[in-house]
């Protein structure tokens, strides 16, 4: 069984104009079945447009993504649905608050399936996502019928990521889940998804401008820097990694200071 493979993945947009950005050149990425990796940079060094073109919501240019052996880079969003969860940065974006914790799990677990197939919320059903819920240790389980708008940011986020993963993807992808909640909410959930990772094997793509979190969650962490991977390190050395260490890294690797917007220190 293979992970998600990367080759050689270039987008520019604008191309030919005073606006042209070439904002992937040549990424080469490979995740093995079950291995977590955080990737880091600045504004602009090409985290979102990576995970965007993995997800299907941009085609590149060049290059392909495989996954689970599947070429799927010509395949639309929603063709590869099935196959793929994500967790957003704004926890209002992954799930319907007015609809009931219960049926935003529901149409998760529809996620990629035909349309003839009903999302009815039978017992068997909800015996389900109580469980699964409870694995959370929020006290979602006793809030089935609960409207989702009714949660904190924190408890959206957390269904958001038991939604993703309900249909158990071929890959995760974490697009900055934390950045827009309150420093705890943030700590529970980076928490929450280090451990839900390790539990169920998840092959996970988590970009992030949080540095301490990069750091300490993973397997792998790969800094980019416009378009390009810079560097990545991981086993012992990661583990021994420490945030000036990584600007110290990038120092040696670029020959410039390290500077880096928007970066978060501890959130």
């Amino acid at each position: 069984m293979t992970g998600l493979i990367i080759e050689g993945l270039h987008k520019t947009f604008f191309p030919g104009t005073v606006n042209e950005i070439r904002a992937l050149k040549g990424i080469d990425l490979t995740l093995a079945p079950g291995e977590f990796v955080t990737v880091v940079g600045s504004n602009g060094a090409g985290k979102s447009t990576l995970l965007n073109s993995v997800a299907g919501v941009i085609t590149p240019d060049r290059g392909r993504i495989l996954l689970g052996g599947v070429d799927i880079t010509r395949l639309s969003e929603v063709e590869r649905a099935a196959r793929i969860g994500r967790v957003l940065q704004n926890p209002l974006a992954g799930t319907a608050p007015s609809l009931t914790v219960a049926e935003n799990l529901a149409l998760a677990l529809a996620r990629g399936r035909s349309r003839g197939l009903r999302w009815a919320l039978t017992a068997a059903r909800r015996r389900r996502f109580a469980e699964e819920l409870a694995q959370l240790g929020l006290g979602l389980e006793n809030r089935l019928d609960d409207k989702v708008g009714l949660l904190s940011g924190g408890q959206r986020q957390a269904l958001s990521l038991l939604m993703a993963t309900l249909q158990r993807p071929d890959v995760l992808l974490l697009d900055e889940h934390t950045a827009a909640l309150d420093p705890r909410a943030a700590a529970l959930i980076a928490d929450l998804t280090n451990r839900w990772v390790r539990q169920h094997r998840l092959t996970t793509l988590m970009i992030t401008h949080n540095l301490e979190q990069a750091i300490r969650l993973g397997d792998r962490l790969v800094m980019m820097h416009e378009g390009r991977i810079l560097f990545t390190v991981s086993g012992p050395e990661k583990q021994a990694l420490t945030i000036e260490g990584l600007r110290q890294a990038f120092e040696r690797v670029r020959g410039q200071e390290f500077s880096y917007d928007r970066a978060v220190l501890a959130h």
